[in-house]
């Protein structure tokens, strides 16, 4: 019996121009759903049919691509819940963070809880799945890997760590299908109300270093910009995380 393999997409938007274009992270995960399944995967989009943007995931070698039919600041959580389940899916596969629109990247976890499926962050490797199973490799900070075995359904995520999607073909993106279908559409109140404007990556802060003479002040001014203020906690009790975690968000000014 073959695993109901989904991998869901999204809009992105070109880093310089601002372009449509298929999202990078999102189309890692079809490369990894074609890399499993082939010609079964099924790959869904919530949102408007007509964008040209969805044609780049087709010329990946789909037939045909399955489209939630929803306006701009629709709620798209419930409509894409109820779709999953009525299909059937086992193994969805999804990008990280939008590239486009609110950009919050919880939509998986919400989806996850939802569904009331385990998720995996930053899957980089499907290596068996076998009698409900899958046995994965998910990809940790400086090039490492944890293996897991997690029961099916499952929802995970990929990042820049999952193979890198092969190029869009103008032929099959061409003739590929971009099928509608008429769903609910459920307003999102929230972001209606929200104010959005494009991210900008926060500077790292520099130390203060009091300097007695010109060679040190000028070194000081040139030396590359410190991260490495982190600390690893190993076998600790949950209490001693949270401690440690709300230890930290103080100290960043996020709670007061």
């Amino acid at each position: 019996m073959s695993t109901k393999v989904i991998s869901l997409v999204s809009i992105g938007a070109h880093p310089g121009s601002g372009r449509s274009r298929r999202a990078e992270q999102d189309a890692r995960a079809v490369e990894l759903g074609l890399q499993l399944a082939g010609d079964n995967l099924q790959v869904v989009h919530a949102g408007d049919p007509r964008e040209e943007a969805l044609r780049a995931y087709l010329g990946m070698g789909l037939d045909h691509l399955d489209v939630l039919e929803q306006p701009a600041g629709a709620d798209v959580l419930g409509v894409l819940g109820d779709y999953l389940r009525d299909a059937g899916a086992q193994l969805v596969l999804t990008g990280s963070q939008a590239e486009t629109g609110e950009g919050s990247g919880m939509l998986p976890f919400l989806l996850a809880e939802r569904l009331g499926w385990p998720l995996i962050v930053g899957l980089a490797e499907v290596e068996s799945i076998e009698n409900g199973t899958a046995q994965v490799l998910q990809a940790l900070p400086r090039g490492q890997r944890r293996r897991l075995k997690v029961r099916l359904p499952l929802l995970a995520t990929v990042d820049n760590a999952a193979p890198k999607p092969r190029q869009s073909a103008f032929g099959p993106a061409r003739r590929g299908v971009l099928a509608a279908r008429d769903v609910e559409v459920v307003d999102d109140a929230l972001l209606a109300d929200a104010e959005l404007q494009p991210a900008r990556p926060r500077p790292k802060r520099l130390k203060v270093i009091k300097a007695k003479s010109g060679a040190d002040r000028m070194k000081a001014a040139t030396a590359k910009a410190s991260g490495g203020g982190g600390k690893v906690l190993k076998d600790v009790s949950p209490q001693e995380g949270a401690e440690a975690i709300l230890k930290l968000l103080v100290e960043e000014g996020v709670l007061r």
